[in-house]
């Protein structure tokens, strides 16, 4: 055996230097005008260290969230997709444009340092982390491989997807919306919870709360209490909804509306019995002491960081345990290697990562990618699971997009994606599909604009 085995790689080698030898003897008839036989094997897709940065383009879609789609156009013809977070202007953005021109794209860290700066906290990162996608994208199609193979290779072939559910008034209605999530082959599950819920409802809250959306009206630092039979409501609410979906699914709850520590305790012992995967933003991400006060008490998982701009603030969340899982958005944080930085960090210190998202396949995509070669990983939210037209703004990837709760991961260059461009414009939020940026060429040029 030992000897056939000996024979098969002899053979091996002399193949091996045979097809050397061939390749020799083709390289050296270039010389005398022959066209080498290795010539068609060469990766023409771009020269990347010639490709330089043209124009920064912005089409603004709404599905359902407002949503600029950022184009990176390059001198070789390729272009880069990325994505400002939900919400944000095209501005954070399109000011970046001076410092990027002429630039090398594949350059990616090098360029996020340098505009890394412009930067801030909830959707004002928006800007540096749609430009930092776009990037990616152009650098894994100027070498032919996917963003999750640059940054290191893959730990899963698929991502899991947490549906998340905007509330209902009544609890019957909801407990049936997520039912039939649980049918749509979704295996994780995402609510809206919180004082939203005891609007109107005599006794149940400390002060009164406005007809506002109370998680983003409120003063962030401004808490309400929740009394006795707030609480009461609230747990009926979750044990209506676990009755419908059963206890096999995990089963999230966001948008508390930033109440007290005290109710946060109160409310979280409350809801133990009905295993929940973690209670989301219930106070302030900067209030790291309050945070740990909250863990420390209660058994259900705590989470935190959507707003979170950059490693540095989820670094003090990470090592004082003041929460059991962060939930960066890749489109706030800093874009997918700062995202997968984050995440690993955590891992280090035993904490895991679930993943924000609410925006089109683009941002979407980003986040697989990252998702994909970053172990602690969880899950990732989706917000647009009843737009059916969502996927059809890209190409390039197996449809439906999101199928049974999971994403796969592409294989193709880049973010593995194209831009269907009819699609696009036929769910354009604001007049303008990836028109030229010239007022946005010059350093400091947003003095004038915003002037």
């Amino acid at each position: 055996m030992d000897e056939r085995l000996g024979r098969r790689r002899t053979i091996g080698r002399r193949t091996f230097l045979k097809g050397a030898a061939a390749g020799a003897v083709g390289l050296l008839g270039a010389g005398c005008g022959e066209t080498p036989l290795i010539a068609e094997e060469v990766n023409r897709r771009s020269a990347p260290s010639d490709l330089r940065i043209t124009d920064v383009r912005i089409a603004t879609v709404k599905c359902p969230m407002v949503c600029p789609i950022i184009r990176i156009d390059t001198n070789q013809g390729l272009v880069g997709l990325g994505e400002v977070r939900d919400g944000a202007s095209k501005s954070y953005a399109l000011f970046l444009k001076s410092r990027l021109l002429g630039e090398n794209p594949c350059e990616v860290e090098r360029l996020f340092k340098k505009v890394k700066q412009f930067g801030h906290h909830g959707r004002q990162g928006g800007g540096v982390s749609g430009v930092e996608m776009a990037l990616w994208d152009l650098a894994g199609k100027a070498y032919g491989v996917p963003v999750y193979q640059m940054l290191g290779g893959k730990f899963r072939d698929r991502i899991r997807i947490y549906c998340d559910t905007d509330t209902s008034p009544d609890s019957e209605t909801f407990a049936r919306r997520l039912a039939e999530r649980v049918k749509m082959g979704f295996t994780f599950l995402k609510m809206d919870l919180g004082i939203r819920l005891l609007r109107g409802i005599p006794g149940t809250l400390t002060q009164p709360v406005g007809q506002g959306d109370v998680a983003q009206v409120m003063h962030p630092f401004t808490a309400i209490e929740i009394t006795k039979k707030g609480i009461e409501e609230l747990v009926k609410y979750v044990a209506r909804v676990r009755e419908a979906v059963g206890y096999e699914i995990p089963l999230a709850a966001d948008h508390f509306g930033h109440i007290g520590v005290n109710s946060c305790i109160r409310l979280g012992k409350a809801l133990e019995p009905y295993q929940l995967a973690w209670l989301e933003d219930m106070v302030p991400w900067q209030l790291t002491a309050q945070w740990k006060e909250i863990t420390q008490a209660i058994d259900v998982p705590t989470l935190t960081g959507e707003d979170i701009y950059l490693k540095e603030e989820f670094a003090k969340l990470a090592d004082a345990h003041a929460v059991d899982l962060i939930h960066p958005d890749l489109a706030s944080a800093g874009g997918i290697l700062e995202t997968k930085r984050i995440g690993d960090y955590a891992e280090e210190r035993g904490v895991g990562m679930a993943m924000h998202f609410a925006g089109t396949p683009v941002s979407c995509m980003a986040n697989v990618h990252c998702a994909a070669a970053t172990e602690n990983f969880i899950a990732l939210e989706n917000h647009s699971v009843d737009v059916p037209w969502w996927g059809d703004l890209v190409t390039g990837v197996s449809k439906p997009i999101v199928e049974k709760g999971f994403i796969r991961v592409p294989e193709g260059p880049g973010l593995g994606i194209s831009l269907d461009d009819e699609a696009v414009k036929a769910h354009l939020h604001e007049p303008g599909f990836f028109e030229p940026t010239p007022q946005w060429d010059k350093e400091r040029s947003w003095d004038r604009l915003w002037s």
